[in-house]
């Protein structure tokens, strides 16, 4: 099978899909062999798991420090065995043939990697995103993308932290780890952290002279541009890829106005 952008925007489906093992997947990122027989890698849309691949890496070390804060787990090593038991959890749900949908909008988060978001139906019918929420073994954070079946991002995100409110609510998976009388403080230790990065980051901010590549750009480095909050970075990864910057106008949020103040500061790359 030949993939094209001849379905520009559109999520294409791949049935008899199958996992391939791979020592650096985790519970939301994973080796796909697709019906062609190319490999390629899926990060699923919705979820994050908890980083379990932490050893000289410290940007995935911040990311388990912050996951741990989110589920309020105050160990370190319980919370990356939590992240051991999603990977476990999803290779096991993947045994079988499965679906996945995606329209090979870049996932990489890492310039070291290639990824591209996708939706993952198992064989049973269930989503692989709300199974992991249900069992209590990811958060409902990240990506979303309107579905298949024609509900919206915003109402399959809604629906996701309703999954995880029940598994907080029953103790499952990351939950029944849980310091409630410190989630709170954790959580707030978490964001204000956050604001200082971003304070000691400032001066790396897109420039004329270093423009952020709209097709590859993280999205941290996309909320680097003015006007540019959270929603409207992860809008801006869903609509990917682009071959102009007046498509950009199609994406919620980013009114002629603003694409013409981000205009000097992007670029279109491959």
């Amino acid at each position: 099978m030949i993939l094209t952008t001849a379905l520009f925007g559109q999520l294409q489906t791949f049935r008899n899909c199958s996992l391939v093992v791979k020592d650096w997947a985790d519970g939301d990122s994973f080796a796909v062999k697709f019906p062609d027989g190319k490999e390629r890698t899926v990060r699923l849309y919705g979820v994050d798991c908890i980083e379990m691949h932490v050893k000289g890496d410290d940007t995935n070390a911040r990311r388990l420090r912050d996951q741990r804060r989110y589920f309020g787990i105050a160990d370190i090593t319980i919370a990356k065995s939590v992240g051991e038991a999603a990977k476990v959890s999803s290779a096991g749900w993947m045994q079988k043939p499965f679906t996945v949908r995606t329209m090979f909008a870049d996932a990489r988060g890492d310039s070291r990697f290639e990824r591209v978001y996708g939706f993952v139906e198992l064989s049973d019918g269930r989503d692989l995103s709300e199974a992991l929420v249900e069992a209590g073994l990811a958060r409902a954070f990240g990506v979303v993308r309107q579905l298949h079946d024609g509900r919206t991002g915003e109402e399959w995100a809604e629906h996701l932290r309703d999954l995880e409110l029940i598994a907080a609510r029953k103790g499952l998976g990351a939950w029944k780890h849980t310091d409630w009388s410190k989630l709170a403080e954790s959580r707030k230790e978490a964001r204000d952290e956050v604001k200082e990065i971003k304070v000691a980051q400032g001066e790396e901010n897109a420039s004329e002279d270093n423009p952020v590549d709209l097709n590859k750009a993280t999205l941290e480095e996309l909320m680097k541009l003015p006007k540019v909050g959270r929603k409207t970075a992860e809008e801006i990864i869903k609509a990917r890829p682009y071959r102009s910057l007046k498509e950009l106008e199609r994406v919620s949020g980013m009114g002629p106005k603003t694409i013409e103040l981000i205009g000097p500061l992007v670029k279109v790359g491959g």
